[in-house]
């Protein structure tokens, strides 16, 4: 095996776009790939120093949607452009802006699922970041993009990855097996064994 040091290489790598107000209400969208679950109800991204938590200083709710194919122009955009030197930054994206309807932040139509969010903790905080822990207060789901069962249908949403280490963006792919079910085949076969 080649070596390659120490690299922040975790894969898959999720586009996350969070949304807030600042302190006179104007939205603000920036990219975060450093994220991901904390808890059952609590996300976590690490963030350094930005508009976006020049907003959450003054208004501790957020939203939090995942880049796709369709949106991966401007979701790149608002990654690489800062709101606090690109006044008319939301304008070029060209999305549909709302309310969200359980927290005071911004709700970008464009995108399939939106986490809305609230601060819970800063941890670390400085000059140059912090790390963000979310608690999850309720989820979007466009209704285009729920399943048969009722429920998101993860796989029509044809979400993006980054990839780490050729700085791209990778589309996700088809469903491969079920979580919490394929592996029994090993279990019962295992039983078999020691029968």
């Amino acid at each position: 095996m080649k070596s390659f040091g120490s690299k922040p290489w975790i894969l898959p790598q999720p586009v996350l776009i969070i949304g807030t107000y600042d302190k006179e209400g104007k939205p603000n969208a920036m990219n975060a790939a450093w994220g991901g679950q904390w808890d059952m109800h609590e996300i976590i991204i690490s963030l350094s120093s930005h508009q976006t938590t020049d907003n959450l200083a003054a208004n501790p709710e957020f939203t939090v949607t995942f880049a796709t194919a369709e949106t991966l122009v401007a979701a790149d955009y608002v990654g690489i452009v800062s709101g606090r030197n690109t006044p008319d930054k939301m304008q070029k994206t060209g999305w549909t802006i709302e309310q969200a309807p359980n927290v005071n932040a911004p709700v970008f139509r464009e995108f399939p699922m939106t986490l809305e969010c609230r601060v819970k903790q800063l941890i670390d905080e400085s000059e140059t970041g912090c790390y963000l822990i979310g608690e999850i207060v309720n989820i979007l789901c466009d209704e285009q993009y729920l399943g048969e069962d009722g429920t998101p249908d993860v796989e029509s949403m044809r979400l993006i990855t980054y990839d780490p280490i050729h700085h791209t963006y990778i589309r996700l792919g088809a469903t491969v097996g079920k979580a919490f079910s394929d592996g029994k085949q090993l279990q019962k076969g295992k039983v078999k064994s020691e029968e």
